[in-house]
């Protein structure tokens, strides 16, 4: 299971919902149903333990201010961002207590817009019927707009992490980790951000990294992100400032999972323990990485 601060779920924000979640069908993921925020947004999930892949479009522009925290909308900031490009609007870190991470992420130096409360009616694989409920706590960032964070807390995991939700056909277990492209002049600001809340900083060439409660927080500079993670789409190579351009997930069967990349028809390459998509553009200018670990 997760723990606090630990990675959660970034939003992967797309303009064709349907197409993405079509992709993520066809690379093996139990992809839920499109479902609906009351600000405007649609979503389908693949779920995990203690964490989960999000995609995220826009039904609604009317409703985009509705249901605010303080001054931050979520659906705006989903909306506004889209207007620019596809990928990473907003990321989740899991959350344990979001009173009290707030406060944490607070004393760490991020500004804590609100909270949101919200739920939807769900049944069970027994047919049991239930209503889940989540609070969010809104962490926009001003000067790294794509790096606003929110803490989400699950106050009924038993109707969110059901076993039969979490299972893939193609093995994947999980987030391992997100990264970051950023250049050099903001390294100092991020590693004194993301170091009021994680410790045991790791220095890389071009980079540097953290570990969180759930997989490693990577930061790195162009050169360094197409040297070791891959080639960055247009969209991204020509973003200025820093912001999620690729996430890690855990694959427990190779041979599994190499079949449905395949299959899937879209590129993809082979790395060091395990495999890479090969065009970003199609998963919302995000570059899927699927690890053994």
């Amino acid at each position: 299971m997760n723990a606090s601060f630990g990675i959660d779920h970034p939003l992967l924000a797309t303009k064709d919902i349907n197409a993405l979640r079509d992709r993520l069908i066809s690379l093996g993921f139990n992809m839920t149903t499109i479902g609906k925020h009351p600000w405007g947004t649609s979503t389908s999930l693949a779920m995990f333990n203690g964490c989960l892949v999000e995609i995220m479009g826009i039904y609604d522009d009317t409703l985009l201010d509705e249901v605010p925290a303080g001054d931050f909308r979520f659906g705006r900031h989903v909306y506004e961002h889209l207007q620019q490009r596809e990928g990473v609007a907003l990321s989740a870190l899991h959350s344990t207590d979001s009173v009290k991470d707030a406060l944490t992420a607070e004393h760490a130096g991020f500004t804590v817009a609100g909270h949101l409360e919200f739920g939807r009616d769900v049944t069970l694989p027994d047919g049991t019927a239930g209503r889940t409920k989540t609070t969010l706590a809104l962490l926009p960032d001003e000067q790294f707009p794509r790096l606003s964070f929110f803490l989400c807390q699950q106050h009924r995991p038993d109707l969110i992490y059901v076993p039969e939700w979490l299972k893939h056909p193609n093995n994947v277990s999980g987030i391992c980790g997100v990264n970051i492209l950023a250049g050099t002049s903001f390294h100092a600001d991020l590693k004194a951000r993301f170091g009021g809340l994680y410790t045991g900083l790791t220095e890389l060439k071009g980079g540097f990294e953290f570990q969180t409660a759930n997989g490693t927080l990577r930061v790195m500079s162009a050169d360094a992100f197409e040297r070791e993670i891959g080639p960055l789409p247009n969209d991204l190579a020509q973003e200025t400032l820093p912001c999620i351009a690729g996430m890690d997930l855990t694959m427990r069967d190779p041979d599994m999972l190499l079949k449905f990349l395949k299959a899937s028809k879209l590129g993809y390459r082979t790395i060091p323990n395990g495999f890479a998509l090969t065009d970003p553009a199609l998963t919302a200018n995000t570059l899927l990485r699927f690890l053994s670990k």
